[in-house]
């Protein structure tokens, strides 16, 4: 059986959000797993706060998250 925390599904999974541009105004698609993109109309950078994540403080995440998944016996 394979056993993964759900904190881990934003990186596994990711999502598009939607954040205002601070600029114009206009909705710009950030993904879960991203902290920016580019505005499609004035260019320039938009971030998101992502937050705290389970790489902020499990000793597992890189296991759980970002690599290939460790089975346990």
């Amino acid at each position: 059986m394979i056993f993964s925390c759900p904190g881990s599904a934003r990186f596994k999974q990711p999502e598009p959000r939607s954040v205002s541009c601070p600029s114009c105004g206009r909705d710009v698609e950030v993904w879960t797993d991203e902290t920016s993109a580019e505005c499609q109309n004035c260019k320039i950078k938009v971030t998101r706060d992502m937050g705290q994540s389970c790489f902020d403080w499990c000793a597992y995440a890189k296991i759980c998250a970002g690599y290939k998944i460790m089975y346990v016996k």
